[in-house]
């Protein structure tokens, strides 16, 4: 038997004894984790120093290193998300239908764990601990197989976060972290149909592309994130700036983070200067139409290619459009089915948007940045959806389960 083949039965076997914790067990087990990951914040980030300067000398680029970098702050927030999780209500035995048949069978439609998630990413160290908390939460056990990039970083969160496991009496193979990286290892994993039950990748649009082609497993997939923002001609201005602004800058790297800005030509005149002049105080590179740099001095010509780009950098797509139903067709043909937002004063016009596009997340006058798990009010998210089985959109715990039905009955046979 296969290395590979053996650690995933171990984990399947250990997530049979965590399923079977009470939701108390697993929350107080969770609040470990993260008092475990406090401890050790030291040599984590001795551990994630390492990582960085090593793929800095390997000319990783600038989108790749941000995922990759912890600092205290961002550990502490690995931390404080353990606890949000573990404060949440467990999904795990909740009861979603309750109803009697005629012939007096009751029948329940019950939550109850996956079984064991592979989780496969590049660079974001977090997701280390976000993918584990998420899977025990829900009575799940994790496989997780990072990148090469953050293997002394991935290490060290996974030995505070096994200690804590073992602590509680729980095998700690409920989350393995595979160390070996080779690709021939990550392919056999994804062919494991009869242990694995759900593969979830996480990372640019190669991997994703790469472990959809390849698994035997289901695959969650969102190959990558076209964010839109479409300023509507009753928009408010400042509002409207604030919110590209947030959208783009905030964290570029993000598959949250905005990539293209429709703006309606009534109102272009007097936004794109007050949008552009913002946006360029922040380091953003524009490139617009002709609409759009005949308003605006010194924007980069947009070929076509930019408006179905994913930059996860400092700059921006920006075109003009004449209503909003032309704005709404420029995003049906270059959506990725992540986030589009709309800015507007107009009801009808927010209604219009939201129903027209069948993205993951559609948001009226809020940030992009706000299409996240924990923002939604997930807890830390264990991925983004943007196809329509099992889950679509921000995943969280609800997606780490599947509703099974129970019946109790009192001899009834059918005849």
């Amino acid at each position: 038997m296969s290395d590979i083949k053996t650690l995933a039965l171990q984990c399947r076997d250990a997530s049979q004894a965590l399923a079977r914790l009470s939701a108390a067990e697993r929350r107080d087990l969770l609040r470990s984790m993260a008092d475990a990951l406090e401890a050790d914040a030291e040599g984590i980030l001795a551990a994630n120093a390492r990582d960085l300067r090593a793929a800095a000398d390997k000319g990783v680029g600038t989108a790749m290193l941000d995922r990759l970098a912890l600092d205290p702050g961002r550990l502490a927030g690995v931390a404080a998300a353990l606890r949000d999780v573990a404060a949440l209500p467990d999904p795990v035995g909740e009861v979603t239908r309750d109803y009697v048949r005629p012939n007096g069978i009751r029948v329940q439609k019950v939550r109850v764990p996956l079984g064991v998630i592979a989780m496969i990413y590049e660079a974001r160290p977090n997701v280390t601990a976000d993918a584990a908390a998420l899977c025990i939460k829900a009575g799940n056990g994790v496989i997780l197989r990072g990148g090469s990039e953050a293997l002394q970083s991935n290490t060290a969160i996974a030995a505070a976060l096994k200690r804590a496991l073992r602590a509680a009496g729980i095998g700690d193979a409920a989350l393995t972290l595979v160390e070996d990286l080779r690709r021939e290892t990550m392919l056999e994993l994804l062919q494991l149909n009869d242990i694995v039950d759900l593969a979830i990748p996480r990372g640019g649009e190669g991997l994703i592309r790469f472990v959809a082609e390849h698994a035997r497993v289901p695959v969650i997939k969102h190959y990558k994130g076209v964010c839109h923002l479409y300023v509507d001609d009753s928009a408010e201005l400042q509002r409207a700036v604030d919110l590209v602004v947030d959208g783009k800058v905030s964290r570029p790297a993000a598959c949250n983070a905005l990539e293209t800005l429709l703006v309606h030509a009534d109102i272009a005149p007097r936004f794109l200067p007050l949008a552009a002049a913002a946006l360029r105080a922040r380091g953003v590179a524009l490139r617009g139409d002709e609409a759009t740099r005949a308003l605006v001095e010194g924007v980069d010509v947009a070929e076509e290619a930019d408006y179905a780009a994913e930059y996860l950098d400092l700059v921006l797509a920006v075109r003009v459009v004449d209503s909003l139903e032309t704005a709404i067709a420029h995003v049906q043909r270059h959506t990725s089915d992540h986030t589009e937002v709309i800015a507007t004063g107009d009801p009808a016009h927010a209604e219009a948007f939201v129903q027209a596009l069948r993205s993951a997340v559609v948001m009226v006058n809020a940030s992009s940045r706000f299409s996240d798990g924990g923002e939604l009010g997930l807890g830390a998210e264990i991925g983004i959806s943007t196809t329509r089985l099992h889950s679509y959109g921000p995943m969280g715990l609800e997606a780490l389960t599947v509703e099974r039905f129970v019946v109790r009955g009192e001899g009834q046979v059918r005849g």
